[in-house]
């Protein structure tokens, strides 16, 4: 647990994440943290942030690279992300709900994203994008449940650009507009994992649990037995 926490220090620390492999190490993250259920404590938000803030620092470590081309090639790793997460879901989803939990891996978080995913429907992975957690189980659920795939691709380019693009510039232009700030974006930091985590970590606490998310199949074939 000590090398996580020390783990998420790091990761919050736009210095560190510049000199231990700058755009690669976020391309990554996002990746990871958007299709890997192994992924769901990572800082998505903040690390966006952080990077349009020091988008200039970021761009200098990657041949010079201009800050849009930032921002794609990091909105394609989430698109990526997405995708394998999906692929997942869909070969996988049966042996996730026989796993035990563990650190990485809880079912209360497939549960957690099913119930996003029935309530917005195929808008739930544009959303998702901005909720941690969510956002990694959401396109994992999505497979299981055999979302159309090009229904699914159409919400998951729009909602990984929407998501790394706001993220990103509003870190930017925060940052030529109050410099000083550098002084302070712990805080900042702190502000953003407060305020996008709390509508997830109030439903772990008081959401209702529930049964096993079943497959278009599994419910074809209760509906069929039933008549």
């Amino acid at each position: 647990m000590d090398q996580i926490i020390e783990l998420f220090r790091h990761l919050i620390n736009p210095a560190w994440i510049i000199d231990n492999g700058g755009l690669y190490l976020l391309i990554a993250i996002i990746f990871a943290e958007t299709g890997l259920f192994v992924g769901f404590f990572l800082p998505g938000d903040s690390l966006l942030f952080l990077a349009g803030f020091y988008g200039n620092e970021l761009s200098a470590s990657f041949h010079d690279a201009p800050f849009v081309v930032l921002m794609l090639l990091i909105a394609v790793a989430g698109v990526l992300g997405n995708m394998v997460g999906f692929w997942f879901g869909r070969k996988s989803g049966p042996m996730l709900y026989n796993r035990k939990d563990t650190f990485f891996f809880k079912k209360k978080h497939l549960h957690q994203a099913h119930d996003f995913y029935e309530k917005y429907g195929g808008g739930a992975i544009f959303f998702a994008r901005f909720l941690p957690i969510i956002r990694t189980f959401a396109p994992i659920v999505a497979g299981i449940v055999g979302m159309d795939r090009k229904k699914f691709m159409f919400f998951n380019l729009i909602g990984s650009f929407a998501w790394v693009f706001s993220m990103m510039l509003a870190g930017y232009f925060l940052g030529k507009k109050f410099p000083g700030l550098k002084d302070h974006l712990e805080l900042i930091v702190i502000g953003l994992v407060v305020v996008t985590t709390f509508p997830v970590l109030f439903k772990l606490l008081f959401g209702k649990a529930k049964g096993p998310i079943k497959t278009e199949a599994a419910k074809a074939t209760e509906e069929s037995e039933s008549k």
